[in-house]
């Protein structure tokens, strides 16, 4: 069996089992370990599984964002730590980003004791967080409301983004992956995304275990794009090497 045969046999066969040992294909195929392992460095480079230690899974796919009240308890303890993280990083004076989600929310929730901070949000909770903060000036984008998530969006959030610059943004996301970068399901909200990266210095995405090195319909941005990466311990080593040898600093929470 040639080489390029072998490799599209072996994403049928994952695709199959949803899992498999380099072991199992070793032995299915006929073929050395090592090989299997070339092959799957391979596979892997072209995004159609991810490897694990001493095996391959189907690499994960997301089709859609659930709702802010779906979302909001998943993973939250990891969530605070990231956000408790994330806001680590801002100083007084600073002007930033802060874009809609769960996560980011938290960054929020860890800002209100900073002085002469001025947060430019596309998120009604981020705005409500923040409102009795003394030291925090909030600017609301405007924009088409979502209430499945409070966030705002639409031609008025991205004509706002477009007039201003800031020092550091924090972005949410549904997919990060090492090869394809952020990643979003929905369309109409990659411009958004895409308009807080060129509006700021600095790019800071934050992200729990669930999110990556997921992959999604639309490409909001490469890795090149992107400064620091905050997720949570819990994301296997390996991962955090593959984002790292992508040229992303990542720090683990």
């Amino acid at each position: 069996m040639l080489a390029a045969e072998r490799k599209i046999k072996i994403v049928e066969y994952v695709r199959q089992h949803q899992a498999a040992s380099v072991s199992a294909l070793a032995q299915e195929f006929g073929v050395h370990e090592a090989t299997i392992r070339r092959d799957l460095a391979e596979v892997e480079q072209e995004g159609l599984l991810k490897r694990t230690h001493g095996g391959v899974i189907v690499e994960g796919l997301t089709n859609r964002e659930p709702s802010f009240n779906e979302r909001s308890t998943v993973q939250l303890e990891q969530k605070i730590r990231i956000g408790r993280m994330a806001a680590s990083l801002v100083e007084d004076g600073d002007h930033i980003i802060i874009d809609s989600g769960t996560t980011t929310l938290h960054i929020a929730r860890h800002l209100t004791h900073k002085m002469n901070l001025t947060v430019v949000t596309n998120d009604m909770n981020v705005a409500a967080e923040l409102r009795d903060a003394p030291g925090v000036r909030v600017t609301v984008t405007g924009g088409e409301l979502y209430p499945s998530s409070y966030m705002l969006n639409g031609m008025f959030t991205d004509h706002v983004l477009k007039s201003v610059h800031v020092s550091k943004a924090f972005l949410g996301t549904p997919a990060i992956h090492p090869k394809h970068g952020l990643m979003h399901p929905e369309a109409q909200l990659v411009v958004a995304k895409q308009g807080m990266i060129r509006a700021a210095q600095e790019v800071i995405v934050v992200a729990d275990e669930t999110k990556i090195g997921k992959l999604s319909l639309h490409k909001v941005a490469p890795n090149s794009a992107i400064h620091t990466l905050i997720t949570g311990v819990e994301v296997p080593a390996y991962d955090v090497q593959q984002f790292r040898d992508a040229g992303v600093n990542v720090l683990t929470v």
